[in-house]
């Protein structure tokens, strides 16, 4: 540079060549349009099974695309899948998308475990399957379970099983202010009801093992053994009794099978997610003291449920509020 050229010079004049990776990476992501809808069946191992638009005869296998990142993906999950959707032996798609949810059934393994699972998404209705004896019935479990429900957004059902052992009539008097549909089962009768109940629906099962609930599964979907295997053979994997898994049913609709569980942990849930479920204190509970649980005195002594003037269900509530608190009763 001759003379004094320099002197001219500002910062505008010299060039950095960046670093490895200063780039800023962009956060647009495809937009996928073209993706194809199906809904996830089961789940093995990083793998998806997936039903092409919903049709059990078109099963593909998938994995999660980069994008999503660690996104969690469940059984009952409408999702967008790309590539190879053929379903051919050895062909994987990808799981680009993951579609609103209507409903989430949602639980932790205890009271104090933060970690929430995910146990089945998007179900319309669940069916709480208890044995009348043998094992006798857990009305703390089954008071769980509404919760979940009631906070999920699923309509529960109440399915009582081997009635031929003992009369469901105490049972279902316990429930009966809560208003939930209450199907009662034995081993030497059809189960039309219970058919009637879940055909054309996408329904959740939950229960204790040894309630009946496989042996309802297979009443409910012919060679239900042979459709769990083939849509676990998908993915190849092993026989998902330990996963949830979703059958077509013949008529229509399909019935997700969940693991037997041996407990039922509602530390994501809050006093106020289940007092939301039932529109008449839902007016009062927002005059309540802050922190207050909703269980009436003596732990919450100025909760304003007690000012309701229709305190027909209330007893029914707090029943579930103490449950969810670990007070069972």
């Amino acid at each position: 540079m001759a003379g004094s050229d320099w002197r001219r010079l500002d910062e505008s004049d010299v060039h950095v060549r960046p670093g490895r990776g200063s780039r800023p990476r962009s956060k647009l992501r495809p937009e996928h349009a073209d993706a194809t809808a199906a809904m996830v069946v089961a789940v093995d191992r990083g793998r998806w099974t997936c039903a092409v638009d919903a049709d059990p005869d078109r099963l593909v296998t998938a994995m999660r695309a980069r994008e999503l990142g660690r996104t969690p993906i469940v059984v009952g999950d409408r999702v967008g899948v790309v590539g190879d959707v053929s379903g051919k032996p050895d062909t994987l798609a990808r799981i680009v998308r993951v579609e609103d949810r209507s409903s989430l059934l949602r639980r932790t393994a205890d009271d104090t475990d933060p970690y929430e699972r995910i146990v089945v998404a998007n179900a319309e209705q669940l069916l709480i399957v208890t044995a009348l004896a043998d094992p006798p019935p857990r009305t703390g479990f089954i008071d769980r379970c509404l919760v979940a429900c009631y906070a999920g957004g699923l309509q529960p059902v109440l399915c009582l099983t081997k009635a031929d052992l003992a009369s469901p009539d105490e049972l279902l008097a316990r429930y009966a202010e809560l208003a939930v549909p209450t199907l009662v089962t034995r081993h030497d009768e059809e189960v039309r009801e219970v058919v009637e109940t879940v055909r054309g629906r996408v329904s959740a099962l939950v229960g204790h093992s040894g309630v009946g609930k496989s042996t309802l599964v297979n009443r409910l979907v012919p060679d239900a053994f042979l459709a769990t295997g083939a849509v676990s053979a998908v993915g190849k994997g092993r026989h998902t009794s330990v996963a949830a898994v979703a059958l077509p049913l013949p008529g229509g609709g399909w019935v997700i099978d969940t693991p037997g569980v041996r407990s039922f942990g509602l530390a994501h849930i809050t006093a106020d997610d289940i007092v939301s479920a039932f529109p008449e204190f839902t007016e009062a509970a927002e005059e309540c003291p802050p922190g207050c649980g909703h269980l009436g005195p003596p732990e919450d002594p100025d909760c304003m449920l007690d000012e309701v003037p229709e305190q027909r269900r209330l007893p029914s509530l707090r029943r579930l509020l103490a449950s969810r608190a670990g007070l069972e009763t």
